[in-house]
């Protein structure tokens, strides 16, 4: 006998099951003190000097203790890296790694030129904002509803949740507008620099034969 959650679980897309796994893992070892979030979080000066490479990927697997705001990321996580995985990347498994292993990059290239009372320890939110960026530009046409106030449509969520941020927080989401800005050079290079004169139909953030094999 199949369990509703089990189920769910299963019919999750592979690559985005895997994410979510892993920081579902991560924050119950955190609150379980089994592994302290000091150990996790993007130091650039660990990385380097102390050679504490696992900085790299565990610094994308934690969006902070379980609470509210924890769900409310885990939530839009799941939500639009599912939508994307079966949409757009529908049939293009190892293209949807690739776009994640991109974004990933970028942010932990870009993380460090944030000034330093814009810091952010942990890069999983900027991720899941890209997710919600590029979902977004994707589905242009479809008509949201934003805690049943007012509508609007796609292109135009990640805004509202930036306003929503400031207003909750009282401040600047360094994080998300971090996201953001991946979020569109993807977009860019993914959807419009094809599209152009120059770029003559060219798709040059298509995943590397090696990623397809080992994906296969």
């Amino acid at each position: 006998m199949t369990f509703p959650l089990e189920q769910w679980y299963y019919e999750v897309p592979v690559i985005t099951r895997t994410y979510v796994t892993a920081v579902v893992l991560t924050t119950l070892a955190c609150q379980l003190d089994l592994v302290s979030p000091f150990h996790l979080y993007f130091s650039l000066p660990l990385i380097v000097k102390a050679k504490q490479w696992w900085r790299f990927l565990t610094s994308f697997l934690y969006f902070g203790n379980l609470s509210l705001d924890f769900l409310f990321h885990m939530f839009f996580l799941v939500r639009y890296s599912r939508m994307l995985e079966e949409g757009s990347f529908r049939g293009r498994t190892a293209d949807f790694l690739w776009f994640l292993l991109f974004g990933m990059t970028s942010i932990i290239f870009l993380a460090p030129f944030l000034p330093s009372h814009a810091s952010i320890p942990f890069l999983s939110s900027p991720l899941t904002f890209m997710l919600v960026y590029v979902w977004a530009r994707r589905n242009a046409f479809i008509r949201m509803n934003f805690l049943g106030v007012f509508n609007f449509t796609a292109p135009y969520l990640p805004w509202v949740l930036l306003a929503f941020t400031v207003l909750l927080n009282n401040q600047w989401p360094a994080g998300d507008l971090l996201g953001l800005a991946v979020g569109h050079i993807y977009y860019f290079l993914d959807d419009v620099f094809p599209r152009m004169e120059v770029g003559n139909g060219r798709r040059i953030l298509r995943a590397p034969e090696v990623v397809k094999l080992l994906i296969s």
